[in-house]
């Protein structure tokens, strides 16, 4: 028969036990926080337009690093905040513009979903879209990612150009007939991007760098 003395021994273990159970989840839980919100989080492509690029419901890894210490360059491909006109109940560009322009400035405040897109327009240039191609500065840009159907709606044609504003980045989506995107709802500031995609870890056929 054990002693009181060794019951309450017993008792004490289980409690230090549990207590250092509860620390370590704390911590693990902490952690991944942390990482999530100042290092890398995972996201989850919601629509079709960054296809072939990017599927519906493949997972990419967004490190959040990079543009606290550089610019986003040309071909990135960035979660971000839109602009409140990307939202269907607004569903507006920020300024009245020609509706043979891309929108050349956004509403003054981000939406609180996260969209996917790619960096096509950087700041201070001039950009037009003229059969789903990107022209900037009067030269087209050479797009080996885009897709551009013979039956793309009317944004795919814009050929009156607007300048980026000082600031800001002309983002839009690879699948330019099936993308909402800086033609709708104007340029993205730096400051409402989030990260740069960089992995891709699901479906395990496309696991990867792009």
């Amino acid at each position: 028969m054990s002693s009181p003395a060794a019951g309450a021994k017993r008792g004490r273990s289980r409690l230090a036990g549990f207590v250092e159970l509860v620390v370590v989840v704390g911590l693990a839980l902490g952690l991944a926080f942390l990482i999530q919100a100042f290092l890398v989080k995972p996201f989850r492509i919601p629509s079709e337009s960054m296809e072939p690029t990017l599927d519906v419901g493949q997972r990419v890894l967004v490190e959040r690093v990079t543009y606290r210490f550089s610019e986003p360059g040309r071909g990135d491909i960035v979660v971000f905040k839109p602009p409140r006109g990307a939202d269907p109940e607004v569903s507006s560009c920020g300024v009245p513009h020609p509706e043979d322009a891309p929108c050349p400035r956004p509403t003054p405040r981000h939406s609180s979903t996260n969209y996917i897109k790619r960096v096509v327009g950087l700041p201070g240039e001039r950009l037009k879209v003229i059969g789903g191609h990107v022209y900037i500065n009067g030269r087209r840009l050479r797009e080996p990612w885009a897709r551009i159907d013979p039956g793309c709606a009317s944004t795919c044609t814009l050929p009156r150009e607007i300048t980026i504003p000082r600031g800001y980045y002309f983002m839009m989506g690879d699948n330019r007939g099936a993308s909402a995107d800086s033609r709708e709802w104007g340029p993205v500031p730096k400051r409402w991007m989030i990260g740069k995609a960089f992995f891709t870890y699901w479906p395990p056929n496309r696991v990867g760098t792009f």
